[in-house]
């Protein structure tokens, strides 16, 4: 019977999953290209899990209680996934009223080609900053800005970049922010000293990172985008009401954000206020989505509905505009919700089994100065990015992993807290299957390694964070922290 007992995974055990997901995703990419996160990938993570559970099953746990961790770890997902649905209902309602091309209009008058991609930046952190909430700056004025780059023939991935470079700049300073909340509370650390911290990393990261959205403006041919820019701005006009008011939505939402009332209500908030604005000054839009119905109350009830869940499509005759003006709705994001299931069954079997604490004492084993720490914490949480495909278990779990090396080494908590936003928070969006990165792609509908490249910020931070540990650049000792407090 001694089999039938628990084993402690090997590292060549824990290795398995991990190469075989890598090896199926870069198959699955190779056949399939920018379709793969529309069910390849899926299959690639479901695979992964089933090599996960059948090492545990192998080790001596039961297929019942592999299936029950899997089963908690969709459980965590869910509210992401209640968000990403209302943001679905957000973005039809948005564009049906006029709201979206509302600020699609004021962005192409206001802004120049040559700094879009800069200004796009500097606006979103701005607004996250305020808010403390990347997701509801990507789910509003991000696809406000990616009309607007239509508009302007300019780039969709460099906006999508700028967007969450900017986004994540912003809810990373906000202490508003949940990450921002949760990293110090897993170190051992206060949330102001923290943020405090964060400045000597975030904040060159971000000036980088608008010095090189500038620097790529300057080659930005503007004569053909100021065509382009007159062209959709006639179309917007022609086809919807523009005007101030409708513009009511963006600021009952941030306005909610800010007083921190809970996502989804204030998300509805924005559409309820919506479907309202666009049954007075969209009327004949509502009505077109059933043209079978005519000029009825119950047609107009028909074309909200089905905004809802199914988005609007519009059908103008310019393709341009069209293409802008079409999409939402719930039915938008369950490719994305259907990623993230997966996901989430991949990295519970992972955490389950011990695979993954296997893989994190290993790391830990090459540990041997101030700077293979950091650099360890920053790549496990990487790791654990792309494992576990959840940003909050990427902070808890090398968070809680690491507190007592740090606290060994005579190091301040705040240098952890810090490093878990550099390389945790920051690089969530940058994997496809992780629900950071399946929200910014099904919300600006960009594929994640479209964008990739050109979200700057994030790739240039945990760099930053990298060459501090190794050069000890402010990096705090535990007794510094101790004589401050004295």
């Amino acid at each position: 019977m001694e089999t039938m007992k628990n084993k402690e995974p090997t590292v060549g055990q824990a290795l398995v999953p991990v190469l075989s997901l890598i090896t199926l995703l870069a198959f699955s990419v190779y056949l399939f290209g920018e379709d793969a996160s529309y069910g390849p990938n899926q299959i690639a993570l479901c695979l992964g899990a089933a090599v996960s559970a059948a090492i545990g099953w192998k080790n001596g746990q039961s297929w019942e209680q592999i299936e029950d961790a899997m089963v908690s770890g969709i459980t965590i997902s869910i509210k992401p996934i209640l968000i990403l649905l209302s943001v679905g209902v957000l973005i039809g309602t948005w564009i049906l009223s006029g709201t979206v091309p509302t600020m699609i209009y004021y962005s192409l008058l206001i802004l120049d080609p040559s700094v879009f991609y800069a200004a796009t930046c500097v606006i979103c952190g701005l607004i996250a900053l305020s808010i403390g909430s990347s997701w509801t700056v990507a789910g509003t004025v991000g696809i406000a800005l990616i009309g607007a780059a239509i508009g302007l023939n300019l780039s969709v991935e460099i906006t999508a970049g700028a967007i969450i470079s900017g986004a994540y700049f912003g809810d990373k300073m906000s202490p508003l922010s949940e990450t921002t909340n949760l990293a110090p509370a897993v170190a051992g650390t206060d949330l102001f000293s923290h943020i405090g911290h964060m400045v000597w990393t975030a904040v060159p990261s971000f000036i980088l990172a608008v010095l090189l959205y500038l620097f790529i403006g300057l080659n930005i041919e503007t004569s053909d985008s100021n065509d382009n820019l007159i062209q959709t701005m006639d179309a917007i006009q022609n086809t919807f009401m523009i005007n101030p008011i409708l513009l009511l939505p963006v600021l009952i939402l941030l306005v909610m954000a800010n007083k921190r009332f809970p996502p989804i209500p204030t998300i509805f908030a924005g559409a309820a206020s919506a479907v309202t604005l666009a049954l007075i000054f969209q009327h004949e839009i509502v009505l077109n989505s059933s043209p079978e119905l005519g000029n009825s109350t119950i047609a107009a009830i028909k074309g909200v509905w089905l905004t809802l869940f199914d988005g609007h499509t519009l059908n103008s005759g310019n393709n341009t505009l069209d293409d802008l003006m079409s999409g939402g709705g719930m039915s938008s994001m369950l490719n994305t919700v259907w990623l993230i299931l997966c996901a989430m069954v991949f990295g519970s079997a992972m955490d389950h089994t011990g695979l993954l604490n296997c893989l994190v004492k290993y790391a830990l084993s090459f540990v041997d100065s101030n700077g293979s720490l950091i650099s360890t914490t920053i790549f496990t949480c990487i790791g654990a990015n792309i494992i576990t495909s959840d940003q909050y278990v990427s902070i808890v779990l090398p968070g809680r992993m690491y507190k007592l090396e740090y606290e060994n080494r005579k190091l301040d908590p705040k240098n952890l807290s810090r490093t878990l936003e550099d390389s945790a928070t920051i690089t969530s969006p940058l994997v496809p299957w992780n629900t950071c990165g399946a929200y910014m792609s099904g919300t600006l509908g960009i594929a994640t390694f479209a964008y990739l490249p050109w979200c700057f910020f994030n790739l240039i931070c945990p760099v930053i964070a990298l060459l501090y540990g190794f050069f000890n650049f402010k990096i705090v000792p535990l007794a510094e922290h101790v004589m401050e407090n004295s």
